[in-house]
């Protein structure tokens, strides 16, 4: 696969500026879809395609999804999944703590 994708690409960190987390995610379930790993929970707070959701470690949320439609963002109380850019190495029944970018 090396020669078909040339270098090992080098994983950019992802780190946190804000110090207050706008949101709480309750983490219900966790798939990997397509090498994505994709949260599936509640949120309290607001959750914006953009923002860094802190784990064990810290991934960026590309794209949120709720009844199988993209939205522009989650209010407190959705029901919605995250596909996240990175891992979070989060694990069933965690509260994941979002920041802004």
């Amino acid at each position: 696969m090396r020669r078909f994708f040339g270098k090992d690409r080098e994983v950019e960190k992802i780190e946190i500026v804000s110090r207050r987390p706008v949101a709480k995610f309750k983490v219900e379930q966790i798939l990997n879809v397509l090498g994505k790993e994709t949260l599936i929970g509640t949120v309290e707070g607001i959750i914006y395609p953009g923002y860094k959701i802190k784990g064990k470690n810290t991934a960026l949320v590309r794209r949120i999804e709720k009844d199988r439609k993209t939205v522009d963002f989650a209010v407190d109380g959705d029901r919605v999944a995250l596909v996240l850019e990175g891992k979070t190495n989060a694990k069933k029944g965690d509260l994941l703590e979002v920041y802004q970018s």
